[in-house]
């Protein structure tokens, strides 16, 4: 059956890119729904402070003018400026099960970026390290979260079979809360604490918070993650939408600060409950009833599970047990609120001082995506 390819120009049509996600995994169990009026925002140059930097287009595949598949074209020009190349990403694609609408739509990613003097297509990847990225290829029979994409299994065997391959791996793991802070742990934890004189900080005040370190924590990101795969600094734009976008919504006794002796943050530890079932009884909508699934979820009969969102340690105290010392306060809070495992979110397969700090834990990989990249011809 022939397949065109058409830009999204109207509102109409970006509804319909949305709405395809929905459509392609309603009945999937695993499939976590974006939240649709995030999705908007998402796209919208009005209300995303990536645009400052990047640049989109967005498709849809048609097969007799039904909606077959979807993929945004994106170029992080601080991306490609911090890493010197000339990349163009795709990102939110979907397709049936047809070589032809996948070749069809990543050839329109192709040709949008060669246009714009772009010489690599690479993807999934957002506008930013803040969404979603990389591909599943391991562990289609596992509840998906939030913050990461799922896909059916046939979704890489077409990315290969058209010539892309492997630019970067991602892993993710459960861990397991334990009784007790392992006596190692602990150890470490107490040390470093009198050693370099350092401060575990804690709020009830969202707006103190915010007021305090907001800014600061998004910065100290910037330079924790600077060297990994891909990554940009957030702009203040950036910094002030995250700030409003997810202080309000967290549990702070979830979100742990370490300072040290001037009371500069050194270190932060943010995690949630995890919000994968509400999400997906909210079918993506707040309205009617969907705010009160994620409202029951956040603070009222929280899951077993949690998301570990953010760990951040200053370059200059990374292996010196900082990360310890985050887990050393969280790990009774998520005892005492009944959670069983948490989520990591996607670490660098080769990020060994990430992984280092799930050491004295049970864990178990259950997850993996990637990153694909090709020359564009």
């Amino acid at each position: 059956m022939a397949t065109t390819v058409r830009k999204v120009t109207t509102r109409k049509e970006l509804k319909d890119f949305i709405r395809f996600n929905y459509l392609l995994y309603k009945d999937n169990k695993y499939s976590v729904p974006d939240l649709y009026d995030d999705m908007l925002n998402t796209f919208n140059p009005k209300k995303n402070a990536a645009f400052e930097f990047c640049e989109a287009e967005y498709f849809l595949a048609y097969q007799n003018d039904k909606i077959v598949g979807r993929v945004a074209a994106i170029i992080n020009h601080r991306a490609n400026e911090v890493w010197n190349k000339k990349d163009v990403r795709f990102g939110w694609i979907d397709f049936i099960d047809d070589p032809e609408v996948s070749e069809a739509l990543l050839k329109a990613v192709e040709e949008w970026g060669k246009a714009k003097g772009m010489e690599h297509i690479q993807g999934p990847l957002g506008f930013t390290d803040f969404d979603a990225e990389g591909m599943l290829i391991e562990g289609f029979e596992e509840l998906s979260t939030m913050a990461t994409i799922y896909n059916y299994p046939y979704y890489p065997e077409h990315m290969e079979k058209l010539g892309y391959k492997k630019d970067a791996d991602w892993v993710e793991y459960k861990i397991y809360v334990p009784e007790d802070i392992p006596e190692k742990h602990k150890r470490i934890s107490e040390l470093i604490l009198k050693k370099y004189n350092l401060k575990i900080k804690k709020y009830t005040s969202a707006k103190k918070i915010a007021q305090d370190y907001g800014e600061a924590i998004f910065e100290l990101m910037n330079e924790a993650y600077e060297p990994l795969y891909g990554f940009a600094p957030l702009s203040k734009g950036q910094i002030k939408q995250y700030i409003n976008m997810y202080l309000p919504i967290v549990d702070l006794k979830m979100i742990t600060l370490i300072t040290d002796a001037e009371d500069t943050l050194i270190g932060v530890g943010l995690s949630m409950p995890s919000l994968s079932v509400a999400l997906q009884k909210a079918k993506g909508r707040l309205l009617p009833f969907g705010w009160f699934h994620l409202l029951k979820a956040l603070f009222i009969k929280k899951p077993k599970i949690l998301d570990l969102l953010l760990v951040a340690v200053k370059p200059e105290y990374q292996n010196k047990g900082v990360n310890a010392l985050l887990f050393y306060d969280l790990i009774p809070i998520y005892k005492k609120l009944g959670f069983e495992y948490g989520e990591s979110n996607p670490e660098l397969e080769m990020n060994g001082k990430v992984q280092a700090q799930w050491e004295y834990f049970r864990t178990e990989q259950h997850k993996r995506r990637r990153a694909f990249t090709k020359k564009i011809d």
